[in-house]
């Protein structure tokens, strides 16, 4: 059976690096309301993961004399609205800052994949004390198409100089995974947003960042060897 030993890692954002998922539950369930939209937890759960505005082009029909550059500024003005309760505050993912730290200690290559734009990108690394220990950083700015297409994942990876056969992505949610897969990575899912059956495909689910174990090393027949312990 072959070995390979992951030489890079490549991160999501929301609900990998930090748990931003009832805050943004809330902000697109106030757009819905504010335009009279009936919404299930399955309408709300379709934006996990993947561009804003690509969601909302699929659902354009149920905001009719909308555009989506509309209803994407409207509930990014949520966020600082006066009128409107406090958000949900966010916090880190449990680990997620402390592996990353030590990863650019170790020198390891670092690269973050999001579908958020970048000043929101820019502004949760800030809050994170993260700001400038990630070597590349890919928003949803910076391609085409937006998870779960590879774009994103194969943009990192080319920036880091690294094959993707040869890099980890860490992501949350269903279509992050689906992405880093195509793109060849090996993906350790991080069951923080949706239920860990809906991560599957991954090949290592955890339940936050605490327990990841570095170097991975990956093999044929089996996922990444992860487990309780540091360095």
């Amino acid at each position: 059976m072959a070995v390979m030993r992951a030489v890079a890692a490549v991160f999501d954002l929301d609900g990998t690096l930090i748990d931003t998922e009832p805050r943004s539950r809330a902000l697109w369930s106030r757009l819905f309301d504010t335009h009279g939209v009936t919404y299930d937890d399955a309408l709300i759960g379709s934006f996990a993961g993947r561009r804003g505005r690509e969601v909302l082009a699929e659902l354009l029909h149920l905001f009719p004399g909308r555009t989506v550059d509309e209803l994407f500024d409207q509930v990014m003005a949520f966020q600082a609205h006066p009128d409107w309760p406090a958000l949900p505050a966010v916090e880190p993912v449990p680990g997620a800052v402390e592996l990353v730290r030590r990863l650019h200690g170790d020198g390891v290559p670092l690269g973050l994949v999001t579908s958020g734009v970048r000043p929101y990108a820019e502004g949760l690394l800030l809050e994170l004390g993260l700001t400038g220990l990630l070597d590349v950083v890919v928003t949803a700015d910076d391609v085409r198409n937006g998870k779960p297409h590879p774009e994103g994942y194969l943009a990192a990876c080319s920036a880091l100089g690294v094959s993707p056969a040869r890099s980890v992505a860490f992501e949350d949610a269903p279509a992050g995974v689906a992405a880093a897969k195509a793109a060849g990575m090996a993906v350790v899912g991080v069951a923080t947003t949706v239920p860990s059956e809906l991560l599957s495909s991954a090949d290592l689910v955890l339940p936050n960042l605490r327990d990841v174990r570095w170097p991975h090393v990956f093999g044929a027949e089996r996922g990444p060897e992860v487990g309780p312990a540091s360095g």
